[in-house]
């Protein structure tokens, strides 16, 4: 099967791409990562007008969704532009929050931007606690309303801020569709890490065509060549997976596009480092800002081994 963007989902991702472009993400991730969020709320804000958190919440909520291929097409390029946020468990949230009246309360404002969501399961870290405006905790009598967060622990991807949300609050939903927030959690990051992979390609390829070495190119040497043609197999056979568990939305679909598109832009991020060079270590190198995001969505929303017994159990 080929799965392929119609014109108004391709002419989306154009207008999202253009807007990110211009928004020069990468200083925006350094001060999310000091604790600086003036700029990245001020993205949020305008992500949010273009529709994306729309695309996870009802109609009857004011939102246009839900709508996975768009969302999947948006995460995409969310991380090519490594935005930072917790942008997947906004998205999560949205598959909570079904309950009438949780659901009138709380995804108004989070399609229109108004609400940033994080959301964890108790005892375990949340992303961006500290920033979130609403803090959803999973707890074995249901889901409650965190009444705040602890010390921001350091997490592999600075931009993303961990914290523990502290216990007790208000109980909003007994029995929460846990399953469902984890199935569009997956889908999200999986397009996400999609996006970052090609990210890191395309600045790879643009610097080993810049770098010189022996009066060459160092992109004209066949073992570069190799690397960066594993790299490319890796993300376009991701690609599919994507977008084709966005149109079935099947839990093994989806766990299998999560594994597909995290390991792709892992090995992805493991050639660029190496094909950088020294500079590719540096911190204050561009380039570490998608790297150290490929690393930290390769477990998030759960590792390669729980998302492969998933796609054995959906199709075992």
């Amino acid at each position: 099967m080929r799965f392929l963007l119609d014109t108004e989902q391709r002419a989306f991702a154009q207008s999202l791409d253009a807007m990110l472009g211009a928004a020069g993400t990468p200083a925006v991730v350094r001060d999310w990562s000091r604790g600086e969020q003036a700029r990245g709320r001020a993205l949020w804000s305008r992500i949010a007008e273009a529709g994306v958190f729309a695309l996870a919440v009802p109609e009857a909520y004011e939102g246009v969704g839900p709508r996975p291929v768009e969302l999947a097409v948006a995460f995409v390029e969310l991380g090519r532009h490594a935005v930072p946020g917790p942008l997947v468990e906004t998205v999560a949230a949205a598959a909570l929050l079904l309950d009438p009246g949780p659901a009138e309360r709380f995804l108004p404002a989070l399609a229109s931007g108004g609400e940033m969501v994080t959301l964890a399961r108790e005892g375990s870290y949340a992303v961006d606690g500290d920033a979130a405006t609403l803090r959803l905790a999973l707890t074995p009598d249901g889901l409650r309303l965190a009444p705040g967060h602890g010390p921001v622990r350091a997490s592999l991807d600075p931009a993303r801020r961990l914290t523990r949300l502290l216990p007790g609050g208000e109980l909003l939903t007994p029995d929460p569709p846990a399953e469902r927030a984890l199935l569009w959690a997956r889908l999200a990051t999986a397009a996400q890490a999609l996006g970052v992979g090609l990210a890191l390609l395309e600045r790879t390829v643009a610097y080993v065509g810049q770098r010189v070495q022996f009066g060459v190119p160092v992109g004209s040497f066949q073992a570069v060549k190799h690397r960066l043609a594993d790299a490319k197999i890796a993300l376009e056979f991701a690609r599919p997976l994507v977008l084709g568990a966005a149109v079935t939305m099947s839990p093994a679909d989806v766990a299998a596009a999560k594994v597909s598109a995290c390991e792709a832009a892992y090995t992805t991020a493991r050639a660029a480092l190496q094909l950088h060079g020294a500079i590719g270590y540096t911190a204050e190198y561009d380039l570490s800002l998608w790297l150290t995001k490929a690393r930290a969505l390769r477990t998030a929303w759960g590792s390669a081994d729980a998302c492969r017994t998933e796609v054995l159990r959906g199709h075992g």
